[in-house]
């Protein structure tokens, strides 16, 4: 299966619709429209294990133009979550976009209540955010709709580790469990997606580190530079070893992956997501497509990177 094609996440546009009726119901001051763009992690390097149980990490979080889009509106009371498009997930507190809602209805002091139209294109358990994106633009949307002082990075990060990124987005060095951030110049890049049809549990994922695979910060700088100059990233992911040994096929993909031709093939996150750079967007759809025919079953795509706006 081919993910249905978006247009760029405007991080950096004009909230320009391509939906009339949608602009003329985003006059009101009562909604608001948001996107949830999925992020790559170009190289993740697990430090250690904390006292807590959580991972120390070094990554670097990078937001795309691959897109969901929520549309927010105040109701007197309670949450309402409603959800289109061609993924499929929970609409009731099993979602985190619903728990986001909770948590910041509570924290506001506000009696009244929310309803959210989400239109799901990100696939669940990818290692790409999906959820956490639509729990950050839940967030940004509520703090437009229900004004308060309130510290939402602080908020984000009981939502999950990445969500306090995905806030703002654009491209981050992250350490601790993902929350503590340096924001970097944007970057120019593009990559192909692989997503085989099952997926990762990031819990999972990390409960099954041993100590072997704890290794030392990524040389974010010399990733950089080599996307810059469309060389091969020097990056890495410590989760891949305990994966690829829960999900043998996943491995495999990534060895059939470099055979097609593709350098520097890595897994963002937790998985189950294979991506790798391209020189160019055009060249990445051509990567995107002629894999979707060889792999039918997969989901694939070309994406590129957002700047923050």
């Amino acid at each position: 299966m081919v993910l249905l094609k978006q247009t760029a996440c405007p991080l950096k546009a004009d909230g320009v619709s391509s939906q009339p009726s949608l602009n003329a119901i985003l006059g009101s001051v009562d909604v608001t429209r948001e996107h949830a763009c999925a992020k790559l992690n170009l190289g993740l390097a697990v430090r250690g294990r904390r006292p807590d149980g959580m991972h120390r990490i070094h990554t670097v979080f990078a937001s795309t133009d691959f897109c969901d889009e929520l549309l927010v509106s105040i109701r007197p009371k309670g949450i309402e979550l409603l959800v289109s498009g061609a993924v499929a997930v929970p609409e009731g507190e099993e979602n985190l976009v619903w728990r986001a809602a909770a948590l910041y209805l509570e924290a506001a002091g506000t009696e009244g209540g929310v309803q959210i139209r989400l239109v799901k294109q990100i696939p669940t358990g990818a290692g790409l955010g999906g959820g956490s994106a639509d729990a950050a633009a839940l967030l940004r949307a509520l703090a437009r709709l229900y004004p308060a002082e309130l510290d939402l990075p602080a908020l984000a990060l009981r939502l999950g580790a990445d969500v306090p990124f995905l806030l703002r987005g654009g491209l981050a060095e992250a350490r601790g469990v993902g929350e503590q951030l340096r924001y970097l110049q944007p970057l120019q890049a593009h990559f192909v997606l692989v997503k085989p049809p099952f997926e990762v549990p990031t819990a999972a994922a990390y409960a099954a580190l041993e100590e072997r695979d704890y290794g030392p910060e990524l040389d974010v700088a010399a990733i950089l530079k080599a996307l810059k100059q469309g060389a091969v990233p020097p990056w890495r992911n410590d989760l891949e070893r305990a994966v690829f040994f829960a999900y043998p096929p996943l491995a495999d993909l990534k060895e059939l992956l470099e055979n097609y031709g593709l350098a520097g093939v890595l897994m963002s996150g937790s998985g189950s997501t294979l991506f790798a750079p391209l020189a160019s967007r055009g060249k990445a759809e051509q990567y995107a497509n002629a894999l979707a025919r060889r792999y039918p079953g997969f989901a694939t795509r070309a994406v590129s990177l957002a700047v923050a706006g």
